[in-house]
C-alpha cells in the first residue's frame, strides 16, 4: 500500500466511534510497522504456528494466575518459544514475507528447511540452561564443551532472530559489544582491558544471570508479555472504541476538534497500549482524515497523531515495557512508578494540545458538528461494559498484588466481557474487583484464586452456549487475540534477550563507568567554558555540569533510538548513562525516568521516526517533514525531563518530595510550555509578530529551571508581549 492510498476521500468522514475492524487495524499495522511484517504461510503451517503462539500466551496466562515457575525455568521456556517462533513467523528477508511458498522438500510447509532447523536448535539450546540448573554452581566459571556449544548456538541464533524481528540496529550493537569484550587489548586509552576468550564470554553471557537470562528477559517474561496481551484483548472487546468515543464527545466540538480528539483519544488509548505505531494506526485511522478535511496540513495532521500516540508508552497505568523494567532495576512497587509518571505524562499531552489549539485559533478552524461528535451519555450507554477489565486490573494492581496477577485478572475480565453476557459479565468484573480490593489478602487464601477462575470460565462457557453461532465467533475472536498478542510480544522478547549481551559485556569489562567518567568530564569542561564566557550564566558549576551531562545523555538516547526499540534503548542507557547522572547526585528514579523519556522521543525523531512515518503514510504526507513537526510538537516531552531532574518533586515518589516544589515546578512548566507553544504557532490571544514570538520563546527557557528567580525573569521578559496580546484581543474579532 502506498502512502497516497490513505489520501482523504471526498465522501463524508465516518462518525468518530466507527472504529475500523480488528482485521483492518492489523493490516494497517503490518504495512506500517516493520516489526509486524509477518511471514505468509499456507493454511496448514499457519495452524501449527498459531497453535504455538496460542500455547505461549496460554503459558503466560496460566503462570500469572497460578504461580510462576522457577526463575531460570520460566525465562528459559519463554526464550525457547520466542526465538523458535521468530524463525517461523519472520522471513530472513522482508521481501519474502508477503509471498506464500508451496510446500516442498527443502521448504516444508512453505517455510525454508533451515528455519525449521534453527527454530528447533535455538529452542533446545534455550532450554539447556534450565535443564542443567541443579549443576549450575559447578559450571559457572568452568563451562564444558557442550555448555559452550549450546551457548554459542543460543547467542548466534538469538542475534539473527532479533535482526529478523526488529532490524539491524540492536544486533550490530551487540556484535560490537562482543568484539570489544574479546579484543579489549586492541582498544586505545581508557577503553583498554585484558580481553576475554570466547569460552569465558559465553560463560558470562549464557550461564550467569548477568547476560541473556538477566533482568531484561525476566521482566518481559514476567510482566510485559501479560500487559501486551491485555492490551490486545481490551482493544478487541471494544475498549478502544469507548476511549475514542469519550475523546470525541469531550473535545470534538472545540476549535480544531479532530486534532484535540486525536490527543485525548491517544492519551486514553495509551492506557492499554504501549506501542506508538499501534496507537497511531488505531486512533489515526479515524482522526487524520478528519483533521485534513478541517484544514490542517497533511504533515501537521500526521505529526499531531504520531506525537500524541508516543505518549502511550508514558501514560499510566500500563505504559511501555520500560516501566516494568524500572520495577526490577529500582526495586520499587509498580504503583510507585505509575504515580511518578502522572504529571510528566500530562505535560506531554498538554504541550501537544496547546500547539494544536493555537494552530486552530490562528487558522479559524471550527470544531466537529453534532452529527460527527457523539454525546458522552450515548457513548457510555453503549460501551461502558468494556471498561470493567481495566478497572479490575487497576484495582488489583493498587491493592498490593503483583503486576502479573493484576494482568491475569484484567485478561480474565476481557474474556468474561467478550464471551459472556456483555453487561452482566461486566457488572460481575466490577464486583470482583471491588471484592478483591477490600480484603487485601483475599486472593492469597489457598484455593480462592482457582475458585474465582473456575467460576469465570463456567460463566464464559455458559455465555458461549447461549449465543451459539455468535458465541463460537467470539471464541474464535478471543483465540485470534491470544495469537496476535504473542506475535506482538516475541519481538520485544528477542530484543530483551539481546540487550542482555550488551549488559553482560558492560559488567564483564567495566566499560560503563569509563563512559560515565568521559561524559561527566566533557560536561564539566563545557560548563567551565560557558560560565566563563557568559557573565550572567544562571547555573553554578555543579548545576551547569549536570545540565550538559543531561544534554549529552538525551542526545545519545535519541541517536541510539534510531535503530533500537525503546525498551532496549532504556536498558542500555540505564547501564551506561545512569551511573554518570548518579555521580552528579541525581536520584536513581529521576535518572531512569530521564533516559526513559528521551528513549521514547526516538519514535518521532528523524531520521528513523517510526511512529511519525506511520502517520505520514496514513496522511499521504512527507515523512521527514512530519518527523520534524512531530518533534516540535513533543516539546513537553523534551522539556519536562530537565524540569524533574532539577525539581524531583514533580515525580511525586522521588525522595525529598515537597508540595511547594511540586506546585511551583508544575506551574512553571505549564507556563513555559504555553509560551513556547504560542511562539511556535504564532498565536496567543491574537496573532504574534516575529519579535513577540522570539521574546516569549526566550522568556519560556528560564522557566524550565522552576526557581523563583528564573520564573520572575521569564515573566519580566514575557510581560510586554502578554500586555500587548490582551489589548490586541479586544480589537480583534476571534475566529468562531
Amino acid at each position: 500500500m502506498t502512502a497516497r492510498s490513505f489520501d482523504v476521500p471526498t465522501s463524508e468522514p465516518p462518525p468518530m466511534t466507527s472504529q475500523p475492524s480488528a482485521a483492518e487495524l492489523a493490516k494497517l499495522e503490518e504495512e506500517l510497522d516493520p516489526e509486524m511484517q509477518f511471514r505468509k504461510v499456507p493454511h496448514g503451517t499457519a495452524l501449527i504456528i498459531g497453535g504455538l503462539l496460542l500455547a505461549l500466551s496460554a503459558f503466560h496466562y496460566y503462570t500469572a494466575g497460578f504461580g510462576l515457575l522457577r526463575e531460570t525455568t520460566h525465562r528459559g521456556i519463554h526464550l525457547a518459544f520466542v526465538l523458535g517462533l521468530i524463525f517461523l513467523v519472520f522471513s530472513a528477508r522482508k521481501s519474502q514475507s508477503a509471498i506464500v511458498h508451496p510446500s516442498t522438500l527443502l521448504r516444508p510447509g512453505g517455510v525454508p528447511l533451515y528455519d525449521w532447523v534453527f527454530a528447533v536448535a535455538v529452542a533446545v539450546s534455550s532450554l539447556y540452561v534450565p535443564w542443567i540448573f541443579e549443576d549450575m554452581v559447578f559450571r559457572v566459571g568452568n563451562p564444558s564443551t557442550l555448555d559452550v556449544a549450546m551457548g554459542t548456538i543460543t547467542i548466534v541464533l538469538m542475534i539473527e532472530a532479533t535482526r529478523r524481528a526488529i532490524g539491524w540496529g540492536l544486533p550490530l550493537i551487540a556484535l560490537f559489544a562482543m568484539t570489544y569484550a574479546i579484543f579489549g587489548t586492541w582498544f586505545p586509552g581508557i577503553f583498554l582491558h585484558p580481553g576475554a576468550s570466547w569460552s569465558n564470554l559465553v560463560n558470562h553471557l549464557y550461564l550467569t544471570s548477568q547476560g541473556v537470562y538477566g533482568v531484561a528477559l525476566g521482566v518481559v517474561a514476567t510482566y510485559v508479555f501479560h500487559f501486551v496481551l491485555f492490551g490486545v484483548l481490551a482493544t478487541r472487546i471494544g475498549l478502544g472504541r469507548l476511549f475514542l468515543g469519550v475523546a470525541a464527545a469531550v473535545a470534538g466540538r472545540f476549535a480544531g476538534g479532530p486534532a484535540k480528539v486525536s490527543i485525548f483519544g491517544s492519551a486514553l488509548f495509551g492506557m492499554i497500549s504501549g506501542s506508538s505505531v499501534a496507537n497511531t494506526v488505531t486512533v489515526g485511522s479515524l482522526t487524520i482524515p478528519m483533521m485534513i478535511r478541517l484544514g490542517y496540513r497533511r504533515h501537521f495532521a500526521a505529526a499531531v497523531e504520531s506525537t500524541a500516540a508516543t505518549g502511550g508508552q508514558i501514560t499510566p497505568p500500563i505504559m511501555g515495557a520500560a516501566a516494568f523494567l524500572m520495577v526490577e532495576f529500582l526495586n520499587l512497587p509498580y504503583a510507585s512508578i505509575v504515580i511518578a509518571a502522572i504529571i510528566p505524562a500530562f505535560m506531554h499531552f498538554y504541550g501537544v494540545l496547546m500547539q494544536v489549539h493555537f494552530e486552530a485559533r490562528k487558522n479559524g478552524m471550527k470544531g466537529m458538528t453534532d452529527a460527527d461528535a457523539p454525546k458522552l451519555s450515548e457513548v457510555f450507554a453503549r460501551d461502558w461494559p468494556t471498561i470493567a477489565p481495566l478497572f479490575a486490573l487497576i484495582m488489583v494492581l493498587f491493592t498490593g498484588y503483583t503486576p502479573y496477577l493484576a494482568a491475569f485478572w484484567g485478561i480474565t475480565g476481557c474474556m468474561l466481557v467478550g464471551l459472556a453476557q456483555h453487561r452482566a459479565a461486566s457488572a460481575l468484573v466490577f464486583a470482583l474487583a471491588i471484592g478483591i480490593a477490600a480484603p487485601t489478602e483475599f486472593l492469597r487464601v489457598p484455593g480462592v484464586n482457582f475458585a474465582f477462575t473456575a467460576a469465570a470460565f463456567l460463566i464464559m462457557a455458559h455465555g458461549v452456549l447461549m449465543k451459539s453461532a455468535e458465541g463460537r465467533k467470539r471464541v474464535d475472536d478471543m483465540i485470534d487475540a491470544f495469537i496476535l498478542g504473542a506475535k506482538y510480544a516475541i519481538g520485544v522478547g528477542a530484543a530483551a534477550a539481546t540487550v542482555g549481551i550488551i549488559v553482560g559485556v558492560v559488567t564483564l569489562t567495566g566499560v560503563g563507568f569509563k563512559i560515565s567518567w568521559i561524559v561527566t568530564s566533557l560536561a564539566d569542561q563545557w560548563a567551565r567554558g560557558v560560565s566563563g564566557l557568559i557573565p550572567f550564566f544562571p547555573f553554578d558549576l555543579k548545576s551547569a555540569t549536570l545540565f550538559f551531562t543531561l544534554l549529552l545523555t538525551g542526545l545519545v538516547c535519541i541517536l541510539l533510538g534510531c535503530g533500537v526499540p525503546t525498551t532496549a534503548n532504556y536498558i542500555i542507557m540505564v547501564t551506561v548513562a545512569a551511573p554518570a547522572l548518579g555521580m552528579l547526585g541525581v536520584n536513581p528514579l529521576v535518572a531512569h525516568f530521564f533516559v526513559f523519556y528521551y528513549g521514547v522521543l526516538a519514535d518521532i525523531t528523524p531520521p528513523v521516526a517510526i511512529a511519525a512515518y506511520a502517520g505520514a503514510s496514513m496522511a499521504g504526507a512527507d515523512p521527514f517533514k512530519t518527523g520534524n513537526t512531530a518533534f516540535r510538537l513533543a516539546l513537553g516531552k523534551v522539556l519536562v525531563p530537565f524540569v524533574f531532574v532539577f525539581s524531583p518533586s514533580m515525580l511525586i515518589m522521588a525522595p525529598g518530595f515537597t508540595w511547594t516544589e511540586l506546585v511551583g515546578s508544575t506551574a512553571s512548566c505549564i507556563a513555559s510550555i504555553t509560551l513556547l507553544s504560542a511562539a511556535f504557532a504564532g498565536w496567543f490571544l491574537a496573532p504574534l509578530a516575529m519579535w513577540e514570538r522570539l521574546l516569549i520563546a526566550l522568556a519560556a527557557l528560564p522557566m524550565i529551571l522552576a526557581t523563583p528567580t528564573s520564573v520572575l525573569i521569564g515573566l519580566a521578559l514575557a510581560s510586554p508581549v502578554l500586555l500587548r496580546q490582551v489589548v490586541a484581543r479586544k480589537s480583534t474579532v476571534e475566529p468562531a
